[in-house]
This record gives C-alpha cells, structure tokens and sequence, in this order.
C-alpha cells in the first residue's frame, strides 16, 4: 500500500503503513493473561469499525514519538486505510472478527481464507522481492547501481492480485456450499453446511461440516472432482448428562462457549468420572481437535482441571 502512491504523500510511508496495519493486533498481548483472556479480548475492540479511527492514531503517533515526523492530515487518513485492510483481512478468515463491537459482540467471518493463507503471503513476498531482484539483475547488466527497481508497478499488481484471489476464494467457497446443500447427511436434510478452507494449497480443497439434529458429518469437497457425501465421518454429540452441565457451568466453558462457532460436545469415560470437551470444528476434528475447553468431572459432579486449549492437549492418545 505504501509503494502504491501513498510514499508520495507522506514521509516515512513504509513504517507508516506497515505500523498502521498491524495496529489492531495489539490485543494479541492478551495472550499473557492466558487463553481464557486471550479469547475474550483478540479480535475485539481493537479490531472493531467503531475503534478503527482511534487505532489509525497509533502509527502517526509512533513515528512524531521516535522520529519526530509530523501528524498530518494525509497521514491519518492512509493509517485508516491500514487498519481498515486489516480488519477486511481477518473478516476474510475462519478465526473471524468481531467488528461490530461495541453495538454487537457477534463474530463475522467469510470462511474464505485460512489463518495463514500460503499464496496471500507468496503475493506479498513477490511484490516486495521482485523490485530489489530487478535491481540486482539491472545493476548486473549496467555494470552499476542501480537507484531504484519498478516497486509502484509491483504493488498494484499485489493489490490487484490479492483483491482478485480473494474473490476466486470466495467464488469457491459459495460453490463448495451449493454442491453440499444438494446431498443428505446421515439420510437427513442438514440443519447447517459450513465449507473451511482446506490446509493446503489448493484453493479448491475444502473441508465440509454438516451439521443436523445429534450429528455432525466432516467431509471433504473437491471442486475438481465429484462429491461424494459418504466419503466422510459422522460423530454423534452424547446425550445431555449432569457430566456435560457440571462443566458447562464452568468458567473456562462458558468463555469458550462465547468463541466457539462450530461447537461439539464429547464425552469420555474414565476410570473415576467422564471426560467433557467441547471442540471448536473449525480448528479441528472430534478425533483431534485443536481448539477446546475441557475438564473432568467425577461421579458426584466435581469438575476438576477445567481448562481452555489453543493446540494439542499434552498426552492425547486418539
């Protein structure tokens, strides 16, 4: 953005914008507070329509701190435009947003886009590294230095790049729902169809979730290829216990609850008492969840060791 025309703006335009649009992830040092905190506060004021004009204000400011550079109209403006790319980024995704702070806490997400996505960051990296490799390769041909590679050029390709593979994406996603809404799931009409991002780098590889009424089917979609429902797992969420409402009463459950989109209850019996997860499927499967509270609850109701997990739990063995 900066190398767009914004350098002939504004000094600085660079730190300006990369600053800028990094702005709003200054709630990721919620994480010190552990996950339960780091769940309720990431992707949430900071990240909202309404705190975007005030989070454009930390860049200028920054750079009149360490470098004296003066706060100009212009340079609030394009710190805006960072901070609005960022949130325009992060609604793309599955991890989602929750924008509408402080009006609504609902979380808004396209689920075109993964977390990290390869070929956003391969464009970028492209746009950066090709205006010094021409460079190099022109200083080489010149037998001199050369000032200055074609790095405006570059940067409108990347925009126009990224604006255009976010709509293939998108494009992709609404066609990876339409072919699932055709089917049945476990002989019944599913009550919901989401389509994630698959982890890996074909942008039409999607992982199917059906959900209906005591099930949830995961399953994958091939765009180049005929679907086949069956092709998938079917896992059934366990019956309502007092187990399942002794952790649902917890602290660490009911945040989570909060952030979970695509929940899945499970229960595992142990040698003295049950345990309770509730898994987040857009962060992983019944079998091997990434993101999820859980607890153990023993035969009186106790709930014991009660906690939020961001990635493999340690001694998982299914």
């Amino acid at each position: 953005m900066s190398r767009s025309g914004i350098d002939r703006k504004v000094a600085r335009a660079g730190p300006l914008m990369m600053l800028a649009a990094n702005a709003p992830d200054i709630d990721t040092g919620s994480i010190f507070g552990g996950p339960a905190t780091y769940l309720e506060w990431h992707r949430a004021y900071a990240h909202s329509l309404a705190f975007a004009p005030l989070m454009a204000l930390l860049a200028p400011l920054l750079l009149w701190l360490f470098v004296r550079q003066r706060i100009t109209a212009w340079a609030y403006v394009f710190s805006l435009a960072g901070v609005l790319s960022h949130l325009l980024l992060d609604w793309t995704n599955v991890y989602g947003i929750r924008m509408l702070l402080p009006f609504s806490a609902r979380w808004l997400r396209l689920d075109s886009t993964d977390v990290i996505d390869p070929w956003i960051w391969a464009i970028l990296l492209l746009a950066v590294a090709a205006p010094a490799f021409a460079r190099m390769v022109g200083s080489e041909i010149a037998s001199h230095k050369v000032k200055s590679g074609p790095k405006r050029g570059w940067a409108w390709f990347a925009l126009i790049a990224l604006i255009g593979y976010d709509g293939f994406r998108y494009a992709a996603h609404e066609r990876a729902l339409a072919v699932m809404s055709a089917r049945l799931y476990n002989g019944s009409i599913a009550r919901r169809l989401t389509a994630l991002p698959g982890p890996n780098f074909n942008p039409l590889r999607w992982k199917g979730i059906a959900e209906g009424e005591g099930f949830v089917t995961i399953v994958p979609v091939n765009l180049n290829e005929p679907f086949d429902p069956d092709a998938g797992r079917t896992d059934y969420a366990p019956a309502s216990t007092s187990a399942l409402d002794a952790a649902r009463a917890t602290p660490a459950f009911q945040t989570f609850a909060r952030f979970d989109q695509l929940p899945f209850w499970k229960t595992t019996p142990l040698a003295d008492g049950t345990r309770v997860e509730l898994i987040d499927l857009r962060f992983g499967t019944p079998q091997h969840p990434g993101f999820e509270a859980n607890a153990k609850v023993d035969a009186s109701g106790a709930v014991s060791d009660a906690r939020i997990t961001l990635g493999a739990r340690p001694g998982r063995s299914d």
